[in-house]
């Protein structure tokens, strides 16, 4: 079976097929559906290498994801339910997604330039931007249409998705000076990965806006794994003032600084404050419950999906790229309930606990 017999059988012309098949928005949902109904029932495949070399596309979008052997030891779970919402969305428009792993012991960029020169891909998603970052200014030249899952100091105007670092910076400050904390740490990123300098800059203007100043010792910069955390922990009861909070970037640190802590007698929400990030696995089997910070994965995939069909029409159309900041909600839990002496002394009293403003 070929495209000019599943037209025959349907009672509709060959173009109406191909752009049906190819989800194209001037057909109509109801006719989309009846091509592939019956492109199915037929056993009608396009070929496509055929049709990538008629029409200089593959129908296929690459999701770039830079492997961690440790992560990925532990179940990382947070690209997975990503490619829950963004999947679908894709398929829904006729797209097939492809997970491109690049493995630690590669060069990113060269990665990238290898699988975009193989043309294997009408789009790209590329994931954990560093401060600057190659891949995007590669992409940009090649005009290749793309969205970047995360911000970078390269590129110009590019099309991004980045999670709210400044709003969770905000939030996690306020919360803390109100309980009246004044030597708050800072856990970040010792890579390159540009979310951990925004979450510092963002952590540095929210408290200068309280005029408490956020030096260079209170900034920890360590792996973001469980050993990271522990030797994070570590760091800060090395400290002669030690800090009465300290703020994660990345919740697969707190399991090791509440280990760190543990060890050293002091418990996480009555000795010192810590709030997390993301309300990821990790942080549901904290005990004390970890206050973080919650977002939903599906959806933030679903909105990856739509930013690059918008840089694919945007390629035709010349119009802005998207560029959004993804909004996230603070779970309170138990591990922040800490506060300085004069405070405690004034009969404050803790929160209830794991409940979502």
């Amino acid at each position: 079976m070929n495209i000019h017999d599943l037209a025959r059988h349907l009672k509709v012309s060959i173009g109406t097929v191909s752009r049906a098949l190819n989800g194209r928005s001037d057909v109509s949902a109801e006719t989309r559906q009846r091509v592939l109904e019956a492109a199915e029932k037929l056993g009608y495949s396009p070929n496509q290498s055929g049709r990538s070399l008629r029409q200089g596309a593959t129908g296929i979008i690459g999701f770039m994801i830079a492997t961690n052997r440790e992560r990925a030891a532990k179940g990382e779970a947070f690209f997975m339910s990503v490619l829950d919402g963004l999947q679908p969305f894709l398929a829904e428009r006729g797209l097939d997604l492809v997970v491109l792993l690049c493995s630690a012991d590669q060069d990113p960029f060269a990665y990238l330039r290898r699988i975009v020169e193989r043309r294997i891909a009408d789009g790209m998603i590329i994931a954990e931007t560093q401060r600057t970052d190659p891949r995007i200014d590669y992409l940009m030249k090649r005009k290749l249409p793309f969205v970047a899952f995360g911000r970078s100091l390269s590129g110009g105007d590019h099309p991004w998705l980045d999670l709210d670092f400044e709003g969770v910076a905000e939030q996690a400050i306020d919360r803390l000076t109100r309980l009246g904390h004044k030597r708050i740490a800072v856990a970040t990123a010792s890579s390159e990965i540009n979310y951990g300098y925004l979450f510092v800059d963002a952590c540095r203007a929210a408290l200068a806006r309280r005029k408490i100043a956020l030096t260079d010792e209170l900034v920890i910069r360590e792996p973001l794994t469980e050993a990271g955390g522990f030797r994070m922990g570590h760091r800060l009861m090395e400290m002669d003032d030690r800090p009465t909070a300290v703020l994660l970037v990345d919740n697969k640190m707190a399991t090791g600084l509440y280990h760190q802590l543990y060890e050293a007698n002091l418990v996480p929400g009555r000795d010192i404050a810590i709030i997390g990030f993301d309300d990821s696995p990790q942080a549901q089997y904290l005990s004390p419950a970890l206050t973080c910070f919650r977002v939903s994965l599906a959806d933030l995939g679903r909105k990856l999906g739509e930013t690059l069909i918008a840089a694919m029409e945007n390629k035709v159309s010349g119009a802005h790229p998207q560029q959004t900041v993804w909004p996230m909600e603070i779970v309170i839990g138990e591990s922040d309930g800490f506060r300085p002496l004069g405070v405690r002394q004034a009969g404050l009293r803790p929160e209830p606990k794991r409940t979502v403003v």
